[in-house]
């Protein structure tokens, strides 16, 4: 009888040639073995039978530091899929908080007043004017806008990657836009979300922006996203109060987030 690396066997019944991993012959029924052999395993030695386990290096990958590919993609999408069926409770602060804001400017704009303005001696005001925005000339339109982004881009970034990182990219970029139109301006008009609201929307548009520049396949809609980031940017040359700087600020930090993020997780 051949070995199990042979192409086939003859049967000595009928003299046809058939598979070596059969233990009856298909043409007269004559018994070639009790069990048929084990299929060898890629990786494994030739006819020794034996599988080789896996050691410690194929466990963690070729470093030997970072888990094997399809093990590292399912942990991501498990996680992803977490986040997926929780409330995007990140997004619901930051979008209750500036409806909040957009309410006490409107009934009282003297309280509102004290939230706002430069950093000097109070730094807590470059966190909470960009949950202000105007009552009065077109501030609600810019709280609709602002705060239409932030809900519906937090959410999608939070689905990929939870709650910490929507509120930590929004609250930072607002930071930075602040302090960069602060150190331009003089009198540096920054109310409302719009640099953490581009930041987030830069920061989600980041991973398909990368396919698209790539030639690979992706499924946002950049070109809605495009029109709602101009739609931003162009608000404060209408709103004096509003800065476009802030707001270029914001995105070009959710750009180079999103860029250093994997888009499944």
């Amino acid at each position: 009888m051949s070995s199990g690396a042979d192409l086939f066997v003859v049967c000595k019944q009928c003299g046809s040639e058939v598979s070596p991993y059969i233990t009856e012959c298909p043409y007269c029924g004559h018994r070639l073995r009790r069990r048929a052999p084990k299929l060898p395993r890629a990786g494994g030695h030739g006819g020794s039978g034996k599988s080789r386990r896996p050691g410690l290096g194929s466990l963690l990958g070729r470093s030997g530091s970072r888990p094997a590919p399809r093990a590292r993609a399912t942990a991501l999408r498990e996680r992803s899929d977490r986040w997926a069926t929780e409330r995007p409770y990140g997004t619901i602060t930051l979008v209750l908080l500036g409806c909040a804001g957009w309410i006490a400017a409107n009934a009282e704009p003297i309280w509102a007043a004290k939230l706002i303005g430069p950093a000097e001696g109070d730094w807590w005001r470059i966190f909470t004017t960009q949950f202000v925005y105007p009552g009065t000339g077109g501030g609600g339109a810019y709280a609709f806008v602002a705060l239409l982004v932030t809900a519906l881009f937090g959410w999608l970034l939070e689905r990929r990657h939870g709650p910490v990182l929507v509120l930590c990219l929004f609250l930072a970029a607002g930071v930075a836009g602040v302090l960069a139109a602060e150190a331009v301006y003089t009198f540096p008009g920054v109310l409302g979300g719009n640099a953490g609201a581009l930041a987030l929307l830069a920061c989600w548009a980041a991973p398909d922006l990368r396919a698209l520049r790539t030639g690979r396949h992706y499924e946002g809609d950049l070109l809605g996203a495009g029109a709602l980031a101009a739609l931003l940017l162009a608000l404060p040359f209408a709103l004096p109060s509003a800065s476009w700087l802030a707001g270029v600020v914001g995105g070009a930090i959710g750009l180079v987030v999103g860029l250093g993020l994997r888009a499944d997780g």
